[in-house]
């Protein structure tokens, strides 16, 4: 079978000799040693000027959502996996959903004053496969409302716009290190916060709210990293720039394959370094869309389909959430990712480009 990813693995005596270094010094969580060095690896390979390394990326956003304090109203995106909207609900705020651009799949800048209310405390918008949003006319919105910025930047690890890491932008950038991930910690995932004193509290909050033993100060939980997570990420991130390369040439040929059929790809933007991070493809209609699956699956081969749902039409929301996005519901009708990893050889993507061919 061939999953739409899989995870890349160092080599296994690179990982036992950190382990092996975590039995000898019997620290295994709690801001161990290795957890410290990974931070400050990541600080220097994204070029960014601080980290919080957690436990996953979900609690990544609900801990910038605590540590920004927000409340009401949250503008975001419809396309995007479920934990950006259920993290807001979590946290007791309202979506408020505006629809995407058809070039990037990533949330309409230009919609979202319309959507603004003395209700609205922030904007959440997802750096969809890795394509960056508008961010510098969402900064302007933000700045002329006294609005607050989260970006879920889960599939933007390295991704770099006009020579600047994309993780600069927005008061705080959410990451996934997922095993699905192209780079991973197993479990994992963290927050880039562009003030000091926001990236502290974070510190503070994913420690369940206590400086030294017993001085409580704060309402926090428990979302620390282990060393034993911290290890693969220490693994694993010499490789990425291996690894994004790979992706390039797998995706390049994807592209040269592909090409002249009705496929509509994220169209990408003047100074992007991109990562390769999916290779999403969206068909003229969902019924050609679920036919070149099927004919995919009879094959043991497993795209899938990201995002689906559009998530204004998530049956758990409030009437109040449930904003028309037909941008949105169309590309989820009809988007699928096919297999992209490190290591996906010539041979397979040459058939699995011939069955998409042959299905359309």
């Amino acid at each position: 079978m061939i999953p739409v990813t899989k995870s890349y693995l160092p080599p296994l005596d690179q990982y036992a000799s950190r382990l092996e270094k975590i039995w000898q010094d019997g620290w295994v969580t709690n801001n161990g040693l290795l957890v410290q060095e990974l931070e400050q690896s990541l600080i220097s390979y994204l070029d960014i000027p601080n980290i919080e390394l957690l436990a996953n990326g979900t609690l990544a956003l609900q801990l910038a959502i605590k540590a920004l304090g927000l409340q009401e109203e949250v503008i975001t995106t419809p396309f995007s996996y479920v934990a950006t909207t259920t993290a807001l609900l979590w946290e007791n705020c309202t979506p408020v959903f505006v629809d995407i651009e058809e070039q990037t799949f990533c949330i309409d800048a230009s919609k979202i004053e319309a959507a603004i209310t003395e209700r609205t405390s922030a904007i959440l918008a997802t750096h969809v496969f890795g394509y960056p949003c508008d961010v510098e006319k969402i900064a302007m919105i933000a700045e002329k409302y006294k609005l607050k910025v989260i970006y879920d930047a889960a599939h933007a690890f390295g991704v770099k716009l006009n020579n600047q890491s994309i993780l600069r932008h927005g008061d705080v950038s959410a990451l996934s290190f997922h095993a699905t991930k192209l780079f991973h910690t197993t479990e994992g995932g963290a927050l880039v916060c562009n003030d000091n004193k926001l990236a502290e509290k974070v510190s503070l909050l994913k420690k369940f709210g206590h400086v030294g033993e017993d001085n409580y100060i704060e309402v926090g939980i428990n979302a620390k990293l282990s060393e034993i997570h911290a290890a693969m990420g220490l693994c694993v991130l010499p490789s990425v720039e291996e690894i994004i390369a790979n992706r390039r040439v797998i995706s390049e040929s994807y592209d040269t394959l592909l090409a002249g059929h009705e496929i509509i790809r994220p169209q990408s933007m003047t100074g992007l370094d991109y990562n390769y991070a999916y290779y999403p493809v969206v068909f003229s209609s969902h019924n050609q869309m679920m036919q070149v699956r099927q004919a995919l699956i009879n094959n043991d081969i497993m795209p899938r389909r990201y995002f689906y749902p559009s998530l204004n039409t998530l049956p758990y929301l409030r009437p109040e959430s449930k904003q028309l996005c037909p941008i949105s519901e169309s590309i989820a009708t009809r988007v699928l990712c096919l297999p992209l990893y490190y290591g996906l050889d010539q041979v397979t993507i040459t058939n699995i480009s011939k069955i998409v061919i042959e299905a359309l």
